[in-house]
């Protein structure tokens, strides 16, 4: 038996992904603060939604937001910026989800190499990147704080599909 099959949370057919919305600002920025140690804040979200090269995305079921991205989309050039899932939702597919559905719009929107950073000890994220296709390209010395730790550098060339390393 699977040991998430009695889990809370939705299953990943009951999820859809859209664009994020000012309404969805307020639970995005408490799911930001369950899952990272710098988070930022609402200024910051509402901000972005307003800036032309930041997409932002959101895992919802119905009207409640269990997962969210930030894809900055510059030329031929993107980095994912922040990709969370509610804690509660995890280890059901929606990260997965999520992630093919901003690399198909990274594609969509011409982006030709996608970069991000990520704690080395953040094995289930690393996991998850190194299967879709993202390799190591280097190391952002300091790059975090709370606690303090590098970063690694991944990247995937989208050029030829998605998926290509």
């Amino acid at each position: 038996m699977d040991r998430n099959e009695n889990r809370p949370g939705p299953g990943p057919s009951e999820v859809v992904f859209r664009p994020m919305e000012p309404g969805d600002v307020h639970a995005v920025v408490a799911l930001e603060r369950a899952s990272f140690s710098t988070p930022w804040t609402e200024d910051t979200f509402l901000s972005l939604l307003r800036r032309a090269p930041v997409v932002l995305l959101v895992a919802a079921r119905g009207a409640e937001v269990v997962g969210y991205a930030v894809l900055w989309c510059i030329a031929d050039e993107g980095e994912l910026a922040n990709i969370a899932i509610r804690d509660d939702c995890r280890r059901r597919g929606l990260g997965t989800r999520l992630l093919e559905h901003v690399l198909k719009t990274a594609e969509a929107k011409g982006v030709r190499s996608l970069y991000l950073e990520v704690r080395p000890s953040n094995q289930p994220a690393l996991k998850l990147y190194q299967a879709n296709g993202f390799r190591n390209i280097g190391v952002r010395r300091g790059y975090y704080d709370r606690p303090p730790e590098d970063a690694l550098v991944l990247r995937l060339k989208i050029g030829q599909g998605i998926g290509t390393a």
